[in-house]
C-alpha cells in the first residue's frame, strides 16, 4: 500500500481498511474531526435508506455534534460525491483506497 504524508491519515486508512475487511462491506470510511476523534462507518443499503460510506460516516460524526472535519479516508468501492464533507469543511482532505491498495486524493 502507498503511504500518506500525514500519519493521522494513515491511521484513518488503517481504520477504513480494517472495517472493510471485518464487515465484508463494499465500502468503508473513517473520519477525523477537528478535535482528533475518529469515526467509522460502512455503506448501507436497505429498502428505505441508501448511504455510501462517506454519507454514513458523516452522519455518525454529526450525531456526535462535531464542529469540523480534518480528513476522511474511504476504502473499497469508488465514491463519487464528496460534497457532504466539503460543504461542511471545505479544507478537509479526502482519500480513496481501492481494492489493490492504491491511494488517490479526492480532495
Amino acid at each position: 500500500m502507498n503511504t500518506f504524508e500525514n500519519p493521522e491519515d494513515q491511521k484513518l486508512a488503517t481504520l477504513a481498511s480494517s472495517t472493510l475487511k471485518r464487515t465484508g462491506a463494499t465500502q468503508a470510511a473513517a473520519l477525523r474531526d477537528s478535535t482528533g476523534r475518529t469515526y467509522v462507518a460502512i455503506a448501507i443499503t436497505s429498502p428505505s435508506l441508501t448511504l455510501d460510506a462517506i454519507q454514513a460516516v458523516f452522519t455518525v460524526a454529526m450525531a456526535s455534534q462535531i464542529s469540523g472535519i480534518e480528513g476522511v479516508v474511504v476504502a473499497g468501492a469508488a465514491t463519487g460525491d464528496t460534497s457532504v464533507i466539503t460543504t461542511h469543511s471545505p479544507a478537509a482532505t479526502i482519500f480513496h483506497i481501492d481494492e489493490l491498495g492504491v491511494i488517490a486524493a479526492l480532495r
